[in-house]
């Protein structure tokens, strides 16, 4: 496990050293930002939009009384969206998409022998394939976020106008009642922390492959799994530390 963590510790030692031409890494980096952020915008668009309608009419169902204001299920499935469902549920979405993509990219450069190119014409090989990917994430990852969490709002709006359940103006006060820009700050941070996490940890696996397809495959499969693990783990640390 050690042996494991220093070798993670030093690649993302030697990702961020100094590049030899930064116009090459700039686009590298303008080609990841765009597969993260624009390649991932259609499947977290349809999740939030079912996901914020799931959990509006399910909070409606839940606070059907007479003692509870109907205004209250806009609140919640506002927090809800905010503080959980759009930065975890999009990261652990992400992570199968953009993850194992990094991970079988990389892991099919290191087992046709493209990496060790890279290094023996002296290419900085961590920096030149890794850096671009963590920057990605780390920029896209909060973009996607508050697009997730508009889109699941949009989505309750659009649960209360087809199901009546609730009133779209009860729904509407709901989301302005009571608002704390905490939890847009939160939102935040999980998603750059969950950007890093699934980037480097996908990257990493990927660039340690040795072998031939199967190993390829196998290093996406353990790429999504442990940053799925790190993501919820991270989710839990950050939620009981700014909250």
């Amino acid at each position: 496990m050690f042996t494991a963590l220093g070798k993670y510790l030093m690649l993302m030692r030697l990702s961020f050293r100094r590049p030899e031409k930064f116009k090459v890494y700039w686009s590298e980096i303008m080609r990841e930002m765009v597969s993260v952020g624009i390649g991932s915008l259609g499947i977290i668009s349809i999740i939030s939009i079912f996901i914020g309608a799931a959990t509006t009419i399910q909070v409606a169902f839940q606070l059907a009384s007479p003692l509870v204001s109907p205004s209250i299920a806009g609140t919640i499935s506002r927090d809800s969206n905010i503080l959980e469902f759009s930065p975890t549920i999009s990261a652990l979405v992400l992570a199968g998409r953009v993850g194992s993509s990094m991970a079988s990219q990389i892991g099919t450069m290191r087992v046709t022998e493209q990496i060790d190119a890279l290094e023996i014409m002296g290419v900085n090989a961590p920096g030149y394939l890794i850096s671009p990917k963590i920057i990605a994430g780390v920029t896209m990852f909060p973009i996607l976020v508050i697009a997730a969490i508009c889109l699941g709002i949009t989505g309750g709006y659009i649960a209360c106008l087809v199901s009546g359940d609730i009133s779209p103006t009860d729904y509407v006060t709901g989301l302005r009642d009571g608002f704390n820009g905490l939890t847009i700050r939160v939102a935040l941070v999980k998603a750059t922390v969950f950007g890093f996490l699934i980037a480097s940890i996908c990257s990493y696996q990927g660039f340690y492959t040795s072998g031939g397809a199967l190993e390829v495959g196998q290093s996406a499969t353990k790429g999504v799994v442990y940053s799925c693990v790190m993501v919820l783990f991270a989710d839990l640390v950050i939620t009981r530390a700014m909250l």
